[in-house]
């Protein structure tokens, strides 16, 4: 596998559709984040990644229903795929390895 090094924003929208499990839409994947890191972030700036992250095959999508209240138009969920949990583990394990690293301090 080639090594891909996500931006920490790129890591957050992963993380964040791999805890919603099969319900990441755009609305949601923001409501998500704000919840978890009190961030607010833009639609534009979630859809520019997750079209990004699923070009390169770390997240797939599919269209749901058509619903009334949407006026007919249907959500594209999205979800973690295979090479993209394999990111985030690696990512996780390089941070820990830095985390782990730092010299004990009193930081008393």
């Amino acid at each position: 596998m080639d090594q891909y090094h996500l931006g920490e924003f790129e890591e957050i929208v992963l993380l964040t559709v791999a805890i919603l499990d099969g319900q990441a839409y755009g609305l949601s994947i923001i409501e998500e984040i704000k919840s978890r890191l009190g961030r607010s972030v833009s639609l534009g700036a979630i859809q520019t990644v997750l079209k990004r992250l699923e070009e390169k095959g770390m997240l797939s999508s599919e269209f749901g229903e058509a619903t009334k209240v949407r006026g007919g138009k249907r959500k594209r969920y999205y979800s973690i795929s295979t090479y993209g949990l394999q990111v985030i583990k690696e990512s996780k394990e390089q941070r820990l390895s830095l985390w782990n690293a730092i010299p004990k301090l009193n930081f008393n």
